[in-house]
């Protein structure tokens, strides 16, 4: 995203605003083509070693990525961004589903947390040396370097996962891909609360990606800043749902449960709104000088801006950790694979959704506040809904 929005995009001759949406809709793509094969193999195989399997996929994409990095080509990256979605989407069901076989029910709230709380830490800390690397003399090696690097010491912890038992060693691998994840489906829509829960973290998953797709463009466009402050946004929202993650456990003392749910979409809203109002300027006029992150901080009428994003990303942790809990702990054992994957198809479409509305929003000139706007009301109501799974 920052090179696309601070150099490829405009080398490509791409409005980056429309490519930075883009790149988003192909890294989830593959999450609803690989969906039923994931969650086949995830049910088939002792979830640790397929999780082995493809972290070490992951170095092969990642090689690919230090390449496209080299060349500075932002067709390249975009074919890794997929191979990275695919990656993932065979990692996310057995990644989600082994958690119930080896945690007790009242350990699901903390395991998530703890998940959620990882994952993002893992985003913060890339997304803050990426996006400082990225544009400097030599960054390019830097970037491509640490991405193979880190993706071997992934695999290199994986062995680390305890081994479990298949959940059925005969289950076969569909490529029918339409039909057997309609099938996965059918099972899973009769399961209100779990279908419920699926559907409340497709909408979180749908916030999420408005917000990260349009951070560089809200930065560079809006506030007039350079590429320190979109990463500074992304490690604020990062570490928000981080720490939101980890006080599900101390709030909700273990259990399994959606009661606070609704408040967190509430204040998701709210801080929504408020983020559209402290921020709806016009557009940076062309050639104005970029200011850096302490001067942007250093500014009291920002202070605002830093502490919605932080509110809605605190309250996204704490909206979506008791979601997965529900899902993993009401779904049947031989089933749990099968929601995961589900849930990563509902996921896509959400996300997908997302790309696709801001890039219309943007081509029919809608500010990018105006589109944090929209998060509020919708997520208002998805929080009225989510109170029915009480």
């Amino acid at each position: 995203m920052m090179l696309i929005t601070y150099r490829l995009g405009d080398a490509a001759g791409v409005d980056s605003r429309i490519l930075v949406n883009a790149a988003a809709g192909v890294f989830i793509a593959p999450f609803f083509i690989f969906a039923a094969p994931a969650s086949d193999l995830a049910d088939r195989l002792d979830r640790s070693v397929l999780m082995r399997w493809v972290k070490f996929a992951e170095i092969v994409v990642m090689s690919g990525a230090a390449l496209g990095f080299y060349v500075n080509n932002v067709w390249l990256l975009m074919a890794v961004l997929f191979l990275m979605g695919a990656q993932s989407a065979f990692f996310s069901p057995a990644k989600y589903s082994i958690l119930p076989q080896h945690l007790n029910e009242d350990e699901l709230i903390a395991g998530n947390g703890l998940i959620q709380m990882g994952t993002y830490l893992a985003i913060l800390t890339g997304t803050i040396a990426g996006g400082l690397m990225i544009l400097r003399e030599n960054g390019i090696f830097w970037v491509g370097g640490l991405a193979v690097s880190i993706a071997a010491a992934g695999w290199l912890s994986s062995m680390l996962i305890p081994p479990t038992k298949p959940i059925d060693e005969n289950r076969k691998i569909s490529f029918n891909l339409v039909g057997r994840t309609l099938e996965m489906f059918r099972d899973v829509v009769p399961m209100k609360k779990v279908f419920g829960a699926m559907l409340a973290i497709s909408w979180f998953w749908l916030v999420g990606a408005t917000f990260l797709a349009q951070f560089p463009t809200y930065s560079r466009l809006i506030l007039g800043t350079d590429e320190s402050v979109a990463t500074a946004f992304l490690a604020i929202f990062s570490c928000g749902i981080g720490l939101g993650s980890m006080a599900c456990n101390a709030i909700l003392k273990s259990e399994v449960t959606t009661k606070y749910v609704p408040a967190a979409a509430y204040g998701i809203a709210v801080a929504s709104v408020l983020l559209w109002f402290v921020s709806d300027r016009p557009p940076v006029a062309p050639g104005t000088i970029e200011i850096g992150a302490v001067e942007f901080f250093s500014r009291p009428e920002n202070f605002m801006i830093t502490f919605c994003l932080f509110a809605i990303a605190f309250c996204g942790g704490l909206y979506i950790v008791p979601l997965y809990a529900v899902m993993q702990s009401k779904a049947p054992e031989e089933k749990v694979s099968g929601v995961i994957a589900c849930s990563n198809i509902t996921d896509s479409i959400f996300m997908a959704v997302a790309a696709l509305g801001a890039g219309v929003l943007i081509s029919w000139g809608v500010s990018i506040p105006q589109i944090f706007l929209t998060m509020g009301p919708s997520t208002f109501i998805v929080g009225l809904l989510v109170s029915a799974l009480k």
